[in-house]
């Protein structure tokens, strides 16, 4: 059992009291989605047991309520992360914030000659909408690639930069397989002197460490609430003011406009410009309540307890004979998941021989088949960290990787 000094609070998260098989639950898959402390569940039941109405229209006590409640939540989100209310855009995941900028921004300023330039690193969300993108505007993608220990080839990044065609970068902030941590905001400094626009994907790392959008100055930051132990169906987007002014609105319809005439409409001020339709109310409530939960425990004091747990998890997984880790092999420079393989067994049946011991890892190309090929695998195990994860979690692991040689007699 480890020494590692750690946050241990289990006790606020209700599904972790469950036992399977008799086996209480080590949940090891937060890279995926978070579970939800209690304060998370309490304000959305209390929401919709006691202020359920739709925002903004309500002229009644209810819906002024709920408003309140919801807005209030919009700045407390806005602030977690260093925004601007007036520039926090609700969506319903990461995955819509980024194709939000793809449609109502790219399509709008990308023509034959431009350039889109990624990272071989890239979630699928930061990869597909560029690829569409630069089918419909005769743009072309572009791809940094990384070192063998997982870091970016910041050298690569300037090379692209220098040849002034690349009119817009996408970066993730964390890597959802290696871990990484990238320095976006010397990455925004570099491509803002070259023209370029930045969006960043902030998915894994707005939850496990301090993040401030107005420091890092990218253009566009996108993150999504059910990893910060929020509920789904709340997605975040930054936006620098001057583009969201001019940018045309992504989705149309109600709530999002000013006035509608017969043949044209104007649109309602930011954010809700880009927010057509009834919110996800409750969500956005609950996301608030998560953001309060975490400011409460200190972001810096997440990070170190994320980084003690990917530290100990680098040390006792190669007890394991066999196994390959993936990415920096240092902690401090990466976030709190870690993938690996074993030799001789698909992460598939990795994943369902843990399962027997009631640890839930991900397994799979996660998302990112374009750094599986750059890996040289076709998927990987993976298992990653929040709050209420423990040492003993990665000695649980350790033992359910180790019977999983046992079972296929390596």
């Amino acid at each position: 059992m480890s020494t590692v000094a750690a946050l241990d609070l289990r006790a606020d998260f209700p599904i972790l009291s469950r036992e399977i098989d008799g086996k209480p639950i080590v949940y090891l898959d937060s890279a995926a989605t978070s579970q939800k402390p209690e304060p998370v569940l309490a304000a959305m039941d209390r929401f919709l047991r006691e202020a359920n109405a739709s925002v903004h229209r309500g002229l009644y006590d209810l819906g002024r309520e709920a408003t309140d409640l919801f807005e209030g939540a919009r700045e407390r989100i806005a602030r977690f992360a260093g925004g601007d209310a007036e520039t926090t855009i609700f969506t319903h995941n990461a995955t819509e914030a980024i194709n939000l900028v793809a449609y109502a921004w790219a399509r709008d300023n990308l023509g034959p000659g431009d350039e889109v330039l990624i990272t071989r690193m890239e979630h699928h969300s930061n990869i597909v909408p560029w690829q569409l993108v630069c089918r419909d505007t005769g743009a072309r993608l572009r791809y940094v690639d990384i070192a063998d220990d997982g870091t970016l080839l910041l050298d690569e990044l300037d090379a692209a930069l220098g040849s002034g065609r690349v009119k817009l970068v996408g970066v993730v902030h964390v890597s959802n397989v290696l871990g990484t941590i990238n320095p976006v905001a010397e990455i925004v400094a570099r491509a803002h002197a070259a023209g370029a626009l930045v969006v960043v994907d902030g998915t894994q790392a707005v939850p496990q460490m301090p993040v401030d959008v107005g420091e890092i100055g990218a253009d566009f930051y996108a993150w999504t609430g059910h990893k910060a132990l929020g509920p789904t169906g709340v997605g975040v987007l930054h936006g620098r003011r001057s583009l969201l002014l001019e940018m045309r609105p992504f989705i149309s319809g109600g709530h999002m406009i000013s006035r509608v005439d017969d043949e044209m409409s104007t649109w309602s001020d930011l954010p809700h410009k880009f927010e057509a339709g009834t919110s996800a109310i409750a969500e956005v409530i609950g996301l608030g309540a998560a953001v309060d939960y975490l400011s409460a425990l200190g972001m810096e004091n997440v990070r170190a307890h994320e980084e003690a747990l990917t530290a100990y998890a680098l040390e006792r997984l190669p007890d394991v004979p066999g196994l390959t880790l993936f990415g920096p092999p240092d902690a401090s420079a990466r976030g709190g998941v870690v993938s690996f393989s074993i030799e001789g067994i698909h992460p598939h049946d990795i994943a369902e021989v843990c399962d027997r011991y009631a640890v839930c890892i991900r397994a799979g190309h996660h998302c990112t088949q374009p750094l599986m090929r750059r890996l040289g695998v076709g998927a990987t195990g993976r298992a990653s960290f929040h709050v209420y994860n423990h040492p003993d979690d990665v000695d649980r692991l350790v033992e359910a990787l180790l019977d999983a040689r046992r079972v296929f007699e390596l």
